[in-house]
């Protein structure tokens, strides 16, 4: 069993599962040597003492080294990791300034302790990836479903047909846009794109929902602050900006304005969507339904691509429903 990649040591979520993969192999060896609970507090203090300060300077040094695992084959990379947890080990030992007839026997167990922990965090980072490739072949699988409803391409055809007679070259240039984003949405998008891309993918598509709906929709789009080679996940924005035509703009009686906000703070990437919350009644209980369900995918999506540096919240403000999505800054390379 041998991993394809491996893990991002900057990601919070790997460190996080690092730690407590340590730390519960640590209170197993505990337990396994102590058959007396009167010595078990003093052990584990002891233990901590060793264990804790070579785990966060591994984990330190396997940070500032991320980039690097990106160039480097797999075993390369996890032959690294063995490397540096023994050399810490080594250091966090020494530092500790344990007497020297206790160091004569503990470098070698320390060695293959931070051996065991090296070989437990590979075999532990590798049945997460085989476990979570179903779930990420799902996810795709929800893309496909969440992506552009039926009723917006009969709707954006009728919207050509009424004005080809009038102006030719505009329903040219949106049958061209059509063609083009129903190009993208129907690729097989395996990898992740960039932000500009996606903003770009999401300009068509307001454009073509402009063409249909006239001046009743309204869009801001504030994105001077946009980093544009930052990865996301592929159509990430686009379900959203749908959703908020079609549960917020086209409900409406009068006019309607969807606002697009992206920025960038310090190593992070914040992307707000505001539209209209028009009064809820019985008629809207289907459209809640799919919103939540677009909701539900593009979250799991972010959670496949980011672990637990991205977050998704959404909910009504002042008149507004407001989708704030917030993710790590990962440029293209």
């Amino acid at each position: 069993m041998r991993p394809s990649r491996a893990p991002d040591w900057r990601n919070l979520g790997v460190v996080l599962r690092t730690v407590l993969l340590v730390n519960a192999l640590a209170a197993l060896a505990l337990l396994a040597r102590n058959r007396s609970w009167d010595a078990l507090l003093l052990d584990a203090m002891e233990m901590a003492a060793r264990v804790e300060p070579a785990l966060f300077m591994s984990l330190l040094l396997l940070y500032l080294a991320a980039p690097l695992f990106a160039r480097l084959p797999v075993r390369a990379g996890w032959a690294l990791v063995a490397l540096c947890a023994l050399v810490c080990t080594f250091v966090a030992e020494a530092m500790t300034g344990w007497a020297i007839e206790d160091m004569k026997a503990w470098p070698v167990r320390e060695a293959m302790w931070a051996l065991l922990a090296s070989a437990a965090a590979m075999v532990y980072f590798t049945v997460q990836e085989r476990a979570l490739g179903p779930a990420i072949a799902q996810a795709r699988l929800m893309a496909l479903s969440a992506r552009i409803r039926p009723h917006f391409l009969f709707n954006s055809l009728n919207a050509v047909l009424g004005i080809m007679r009038e102006d030719p070259r505009r329903a040219e240039r949106a049958l061209e846009e059509l063609s083009d984003l129903f190009r993208v949405l129907m690729r097989e998008n395996r990898e992740l794109v960039t932000l500009g891309e996606e903003l770009a993918l999401c300009r068509q598509y307001m454009a073509l929902e402009k063409l249909r709906l006239g001046d009743r929709l309204g869009v801001l789009w504030q994105t001077d602050g946009c980093p544009p080679d930052a990865r996301v996940p592929p159509l990430m924005l686009q379900p959203l900006l749908e959703n908020a035509v079609y549960h917020g703009v086209e409900p409406m009686a009068g006019n309607g304005e969807v606002r697009v906000s992206v920025t960038r703070s310090g190593n992070e990437v914040v992307v707000e969507i505001d539209n209209p919350a028009p009064p809820r009644d019985g008629s809207m209980s289907a459209h809640g339904g799919g919103n939540r369900m677009a909701l539900d995918n593009i979250r799991e999506r972010l959670m496949l691509f980011f672990d637990l540096e991205a977050q998704l919240d959404a909910g009504e403000q002042d008149g507004l429903y407001r989708v704030r999505i917030r993710f790590p800054y990962r440029a293209a390379a």
